[in-house]
Formats: C-alpha cells, structure tokens, sequence
C-alpha cells in the first residue's frame, strides 16, 4: 500500500522540481531545423513475425536531424536501431524468438506552442534480422532477414535546453517505448 501512494508522490515531485528547472531556464525550444537529438527507450517490442509467444520485450535508439520546414513545423531523417526479444513455451518447450532492426526513420515534428514539449509522426524502413529457436524432440534453429516496415507516433518534453523524457507508440521496433532524449545540436 506504501509502494502505491509513494510513487506517485515521487512523481508529482518530480514534475514540480522540472517546472522550477524550466521557470530558472527560461523557453526550452521543440525540435527544430538543424536539431540533432538522440532518444534511447525501453517497452513493448513489436512481434515481426508473429511468432512471440508472450508479451516481448524490446528496445530501441534513434537519432534525427532536423532538416526543412513544412508548415509549421520540421521534417526530420535519421536512424534507429533497436531489438524485441521473447521467451515462452506455447506449443514448443523453451521457445525463443528476438528480431535485430537497422532502419531510416522520418517524422514530422511540431511543438504545439508549449515550451519545451515536441510531438510528432513518422514512418521507418529497413531490414530485421529475425531468429528463433525451440525443443520439440530435437532442437530447431532458424534465422531469416526480413523486411521491415514502421509507423510511430511520440512525444518528447524537455525539461532542460539539452535533456528530457520521451513516449513513443506504433507498430515499429517497439508498439510501445518511453525513455530519455538528448539534444545533441
């Protein structure tokens, strides 16, 4: 029950004592042209072949560059690399599954005019590396590069010029990932 209330008291925390880094700092400027920012998170790993036989695990990194203007706001490209992981027996004993991902990314990003806060959509495509093995009598191995295809929504809200958190969703190295981003330039 401690656990319960404590957390959120720590989070709440948390929040005021960004605010007040934010107050001291003045404006904190979304992604813009000629930003170069580095996200790194943890989550939900999409299941590329639908062989995960439980809920996987994954993990990604990505770094954008800020490149034109569309409206009003900023088209970025860049790269992601990450993986998802699964462990489970459904059919097979001691199945294993997990799919390495080298990618391109674009997303449209745009700040909606609150300091320090970055949304923003894109699409990725690159190639995967996918293996997975199991026992059923004998053990079986198998590895395949396959094609893959993303599509992601996120949000980043620095709390300083340099530093702040991220949440991403969609059907790309990870559905679901939240973590820490940098602004590089």
């Amino acid at each position: 029950m401690r656990k319960q209330i404590l957390f959120p008291l720590a989070c709440v925390g948390m929040l005021m004592i960004a605010g007040q880094l934010m107050a001291q700092k003045g404006t904190v400027a979304p992604f813009r042209v000629g930003a170069t920012t580095l996200n790194l998170g943890i989550g939900a790993g999409s299941e590329y072949r639908g062989d995960y036989y439980r809920a996987a695990f994954g993990m990604k990194a990505a770094v954008e560059w800020g490149l034109w203007h569309a409206g009003p706001g900023t088209i970025s490209l860049g790269a992601e690399t990450g993986a998802s992981f699964s462990n489970g027996g459904y059919y097979y004993r001691d199945y294993r599954s997990r799919t390495a991902v080298v990618a391109m990314r674009s997303a449209w990003h745009y700040g909606w005019k609150v300091r320090g806060l970055d949304t923003y959509a894109g699409l990725s495509a690159g190639i995967g590396f996918h293996h997975y093995d199991y026992l059923n009598d004998r053990k079986y191995d198998y590895n395949e590069v396959i094609p893959v295809l993303g599509a992601f929504i996120g949000a980043s809200y620095f709390v300083t010029p340099r530093f702040g958190f991220n949440a991403e969703a969609g059907y790309d190295i990870t559905n679901f990932q939240v973590g820490v981003i940098f602004k590089l330039k």
